[in-house]
């Protein structure tokens, strides 16, 4: 994407007139739309919207194009978004043992796949136990946690998110339960990675309940955090088709490449403004 490209996204209850009304206020701003994806919700009457579009030459600055937007969104009662495209979001990964999903995200944004800026990664445990992860010199804090400390490392890891500028918070099968407070503070900006199709088999070692009850089909599943357990907005969804000679340990290996790619995506979508909220799901515009 080039610098003079933006992507607007929005949502207002739906109405006829929308999608001309967006279109005539980016032609007039000297613009040229050069995708647009749409999505009207019968059941909740709200309309959904993606705008990826290039600022032509003589266009109207960003600032003027952002009032406009603004002043469309009054008559409509819009929510909205409005960036550059070539501006990379502040990304931070959580991380325990287990460094799979981890290991799989730092080589999509090594080669170019995840257009993020990374700030930080953070474990409870310290670095020796990445040791198949190649860090590089990419900044780690080790904020180890007990019960009794809970909360207090919560407010570390805030500090950080807020010394940091952090616009994502990805949990990279960060084993660690988050508080209702701290799930609030990052509400609509931490995705985590559930090794299950919930809403089934949540909790601890979902493929080990999988194959006690002989489940032919497992998955995982990529949901922003809400204060109910992995119950939060889903994002991204993929599953694998099992056999009775699928042993536990079979289902954990089959199921770490679910992980790797459903988290993927999930990211990436985000990163692309793909992702729009609606009430307890989600709008998700393909790319």
């Amino acid at each position: 994407m080039s610098d003079r490209s933006m992507i607007l996204t929005l949502s207002c209850p739906d109405r006829p007139g929308i999608v001309s009304a967006v279109s005539r206020i980016l032609f007039e701003a000297g613009c040229n739309i050069i995708d647009a994806q749409q999505f009207d919700d019968n059941e909740t009457g709200r309309f959904f919207m993606r705008v990826v579009f290039n600022r032509l030459e003589h266009a109207n600055s960003e600032a003027d194009i952002a009032a406009s937007v603004e002043e469309l969104a009054g008559r409509l009662s819009m929510t909205f978004n409005l960036r550059q495209s070539s501006v990379k979001k502040r990304v931070m990964l959580l991380v325990s043992k287990v460094d799979h999903c981890l290991a799989d995200l730092l080589y999509r944004w090594r080669i170019g796949e995840l257009q993020m800026e990374l700030t930080a990664i953070v474990s409870n445990h310290d670095r020796e136990h990445l040791a198949c992860t190649d860090l590089g010199q990419l900044p780690f804090y080790h904020f180890p946690v007990s019960k009794q400390t809970k909360m207090e490392q919560e407010a570390r890891i805030w500090g950080l998110v807020q010394e940091t500028n952090t616009e994502l918070v990805v949990l990279a099968r960060y084993m660690q339960i988050l508080s209702d407070g701290f799930s609030a503070k990052l509400s609509g900006r931490c995705i985590n990675i559930h090794h299950s199709f919930l809403p089934g088999f949540k909790g601890a070692k979902p493929y080990h309940q999988a194959y006690e009850r002989g489940v032919k089909l497992i998955g995982a599943t990529a949901h922003y955090v809400t204060s109910d357990l992995d119950e939060g907005p889903i994002i991204e969804q993929d599953v694998e088709r099992i056999s009775h000679r699928d042993t536990p340990d079979d289902l954990v290996r089959k199921g770490r490449d679910i992980e790797r790619r459903v988290l993927a995506r999930a990211v990436r979508h985000h990163l692309e403004d793909r992702v729009l909220m609606n009430g307890k799901k989600t709008v998700v515009f393909p790319g």
